[in-house]
């Protein structure tokens, strides 16, 4: 298991890049590892991947050198402990407002895998405007290795549409909601994390994310386009 690895990697201060393939592919992950990613997102949030799916997408990504964080669709414990027992390196809960549920998270990690949870990254996402109002008491729960600030659910939670088109940025509110919340994060001793694009990796690198999550599918159509552009007569 990487999660060890990843927060010890963490700690020193290195920076994780975590890319989300968007397709079930034990190819695709394995290949993004041997290529760099230091993770592989698989989300189950959004995506499609079963158990079964889960474990061997994991399994690719540690044979290229790399590990497999999850997300969840939810905080049942009885998902969260199956997708754990099937193999990920790691879970990224989503939507974490409250001590409770922060609380509730580590505990469900702990029942999973109670003999080596250590290996295992824990994640918890900080995505709406209540999470932001409890942040203190959150970042106060032990046993959480990064808190991700997900600008997306965030925006929705702040009144805005939850994207944005290739090439605008997000609401000025949202963006200093976003730096604010990694600020706080790191002046409370804690990891962050947060969604980047290659256009503003080291914007927020700057403003102390360390785990750097991005979607593979933008960087391919900005290339291709790129591509169709310089063939053309």
């Amino acid at each position: 298991m990487m999660g060890a690895k990843y927060r010890e990697r963490l700690a020193k201060g290195d920076r994780l890049l975590m890319i989300n393939p968007n397709h079930v592919s034990s190819g695709l992950a394995a290949r993004m590892a041997e290529l760099g990613a230091d993770a592989i997102f698989i989300d189950c949030e959004h995506g499609t991947a079963s158990y079964d799916e889960a474990r061997e997408l994991a399994r690719a990504a540690r044979s290229g050198g790399g590990g497999a964080v999850l997300r969840p669709d939810s905080h049942q414990r009885s998902i969260i402990t199956r997708y754990l027992n099937a193999g990920v390196d790691g879970v990224m809960v989503p939507l974490i407002n409250t001590a409770e549920q922060a609380k509730a998270m580590v505990a469900t990690v702990r029942h999973a895998c109670p003999s080596d949870y250590d290996k295992r990254l824990v994640v918890a996402m900080i995505e709406t405007v209540e999470a932001l109002a409890n942040l203190d008491s959150i970042l106060a729960v032990e046993g959480i290795d990064v808190f991700f600030v997900g600008p997306g659910d965030l925006s929705q939670s702040m009144g805005f549409l939850p994207s944005v088109p290739r090439g605008q940025s997000r609401p000025k509110e949202v963006l200093a909601a976003v730096e604010t919340t990694l600020a706080r994060i790191r002046k409370a001793g804690k990891i962050a994390g947060t969604l980047v694009i290659e256009e503003d990796i080291a914007h927020w690198s700057k403003h102390g994310a360390q785990l750097l999550y991005c979607h593979i599918d933008p960087f391919l159509r900005d290339k291709i386009e790129a591509m169709h552009k310089l063939a053309r007569p």
